[in-house]
């Protein structure tokens, strides 16, 4: 998922989620809401920053909770920051994301 994420290919990132999954702050308001918010979310995102680009610095898994620990750039010119994705899977798809940052 995180490969599709940083090939910036929108399309193969949602496929791999549930079609009601969201992306949230973790505890906190819903960000993208189903694939299509999620879809029409990262295009934005990605054409704001074009160059943006994660790295995994640990995994962990725990039944159908994956949680990442990311560091984040989003250009050349600004300071990467670090950010948790907790990932809940319904099979083997992704039903919700949520950011700690």
């Amino acid at each position: 998922m995180i490969a599709r994420y940083n090939a910036q290919d929108v399309d193969g990132y949602v496929a791999l989620m549930t079609d009601d999954a969201c992306e949230a702050g973790y505890r906190g308001a819903v960000l993208r809401e189903g694939r299509e918010g999620v879809r029409s979310g990262l295009k934005a995102m990605f054409a704001e920053f074009p160059e943006n680009h994660a790295d995994i610095l640990a995994t962990y898994a725990l039944g159908d909770t994956v949680v990442l620990h990311e560091k984040v750039g989003r250009s050349a010119a600004s300071e990467p920051f670090e950010v948790m994705s907790i990932y809940s899977f319904e099979g083997d798809k992704v039903s919700r994301v949520e950011f700690i940052r």
